[in-house]
């Protein structure tokens, strides 16, 4: 179907369809779009991996893997691009939650875009929100430490007009900062309302899936469908893990980065994750030996943890989908999960203990240590580590580099869509190399909902959106998709076409380069010098793309041209 000529029921009138006298049950379908954070390519099982993710491998088994879907590279501005069906810059986060000043890096969603859960809610679905928001502005305050750690108290996070509740989500459960400590979350909120307090064992991953499906117990008792957005900050850092969980794994990782990362490609080809190619599995980003490492236990720990977090996702999703199936809703739900940007290959304990969202000290003012030196092993509270760019050269594989760059381990993200009802049996279990973008995922919603995308809300004019349905390919496997993806965060720019080609240009004293992701889909072959004048062709797009989508002004760059 093409969504652009789609005869859209107007939003009044699909308002009102659970209210009128003898119509039946909307049989619209549910929707659930499941993020999770900075988690890798090759993490999930059904992606190559090793951590133990049956939920939701059943889904990808059952469903549809996408092997070329894209983020923007980073946390924020993918949030903001995924619930606007706008890029990033578009959607007024080009960079993350500061304001820079210039139209395209407010550092807060913009009111000249709409969410999903504005234009579902306006067609007669209910929406709730469970977990990480962090797309609005969060300025940071003179007793920002002590704040941090629960010493002060204050009634609000960052202006309560951004708030999730305030751009069309009935509830929200979660947090609004973007880095939290899991046991005791920073900046968590019903509503508008802080919660001062967590119970004893409290986790934010078994929080949020408890939360969520809760929260289909109740909306399944509705005649209306709705839409949930289940945002997840794991495995995002501090590298913090259940016990139970860490167990697990915890000699998983003793064989070390290159063991792991090559034990991953071979599943990937076996699997035939990118169909007959037998030789993508780009050179390992490091020349060091495991077995020379001095650090190996502290390491492999926290590759341990990493895997702990993503196998208790895992666990909640297994909630989430049993709530589905006790309400009788499993069927006519469409889930869709994936995530942010690649693995992070931060040092976390490198940063300023205090410093904008990183607590120092538990709330019982124990002291938080940042193992620069590897002193202390990951996993409980009172540490903040994260894994390091070996282990994001793992996650990611087969790919080089990882989040906020723009090759593809920063960018591509394991994409599943589950939706027995709606998903063709040809398609089920396969795997799309279909381009697709979280700008999609609202194009996507609109369609099942049969609701119209708004030039007007609330008094702004809305930027047209530009996203496209992934519809078609639940039902072909294929659709009309984009001319062209582009992208940019923090001077790292890449482009996209249709037939297979990818410029990248990382930072702004490096040159464009150029690949063939047909033949090349872990960007090994610079082609630049070999076709220049496919590179001036794309470089041209790019500077369209780049100008339409309000990338330029810089922020640096206020009052000087774009340039090259």
């Amino acid at each position: 179907m093409n969504f652009n000529k789609k005869i859209a029921l107007p939003v009044a009138l699909l308002s009102t369809i659970p209210a009128v006298a003898g119509v039946a049950k909307d049989n619209r379908p549910n929707i659930i779009v499941i993020l999770v954070d900075d988690m890798g390519y090759s993490d999930l099982q059904c992606y190559g991996g090793e951590v133990q993710t049956p939920n939701l491998n059943s889904l990808a088994e059952n469903g549809i893997r996408f092997t070329n879907f894209y983020n923007t590279a980073r946390s924020c501005p993918t949030r903001a691009s995924l619930l606007t069906g706008l890029y990033q810059h578009q959607a007024g986060i080009g960079r993350m939650t500061f304001d820079n000043h210039t139209p395209g890096y407010r550092g807060t969603l913009s009111r000249d875009a709409v969410t999903i859960a504005e234009v579902l809610k306006g067609a007669g679905y209910n929406t709730s929100m469970v977990g990480k928001w962090h797309i609005a502005e969060t300025p940071l305050r003179e007793d920002q430490r002590d704040w941090l750690n629960h010493q002060v108290f204050h009634e609000t996070f960052s202006d309560l007009s951004n708030y999730p509740v305030n751009r069309g989500f009935d509830t929200h459960y979660g947090i609004i900062y973007g880095v939290v400590d899991y046991f005791d979350p920073f900046s968590l909120v019903e509503g508008e309302v802080p919660i001062k307090n967590v119970p004893e064992g409290y986790y934010t991953t078994c929080a949020f899936s408890d939360r969520a499906a809760a929260d289909i117990d109740r909306l399944s008792a509705e005649d209306k469908p709705f839409f949930m957005y289940l945002a997840y900050n794991a495995p995002h850092w501090p590298l913090h893990a259940l016990p139970e969980d860490i167990e697990k794994y915890k000699d998983t990782y003793t064989c070390g980065w290159e063991a792991i990362r090559n034990a991953r490609y071979q599943r990937q080809l076996e699997m035939g994750l990118f169909g007959d190619a037998e030789d993508f599995l780009s050179e390992r980003q490091f020349k060091d030996k495991w077995e020379n490492n001095p650090t190996q236990e502290w390491d492999a720990r926290a590759m341990a943890c990493h895997a702990a977090m993503i196998d208790r996702v895992d666990q909640g999703i297994g909630e989430v989908i049993e709530a589905l199936r006790r309400n009788g809703e499993l069927d006519n739900t469409l889930i869709l999960f994936m995530s942010d940007n690649g693995c992070s290959s931060e040092v976390c304990q490198n940063y300023s203990p205090g410093e904008n969202d990183r607590p120092d000290m538990t709330r019982a003012g124990e002291e938080m240590v940042y193992p620069k030196n590897k002193e202390v092993l990951p996993g409980p509270e009172t540490t903040y580590a994260s894994l390091g760019a070996r282990w994001a050269n793992v996650s990611n594989t087969p790919f080089r580099f990882w989040k906020a760059k723009t090759y593809e381990g920063g960018i591509c993200t394991p994409m599943i869509a589950y939706w027995p009802k709606g998903i063709s049996k040809k398609e089920k279990g396969t795997f799309n190399t279909s381009n697709g973008h979280v700008i999609d995922i609202m194009a996507t919603c609109l369609d099942l909902a049969h609701a119209e995308y708004p030039s007007k809300f609330k008094g702004h004019d809305i930027i047209p959106m530009e996203g496209k349905s992934l519809v078609p390919v639940f039902k072909t496997g294929e659709r009309v998709g984009h001319k062209y993806i582009g992208f940019e965060h923090f001077y790292e720019r890449a482009l996209i076409s249709d037939d297979g080609w990818k410029i990248v240009r990382p930072g702004n004293k490096a040159k464009w380069e150029l690949y063939d992701l047909n033949n090349d889909r872990s960007e090994k072959h610079n082609l630049a010098d070999q076709y220049p004048d496919k590179l001036k062709e794309m470089v041209e797009a790019y500077r369209e793309w780049a100008h339409r989508c309000m990338v330029e002004p810089y922020p640096e760059q206020v009052h000087k041209p774009y340039t090259e």
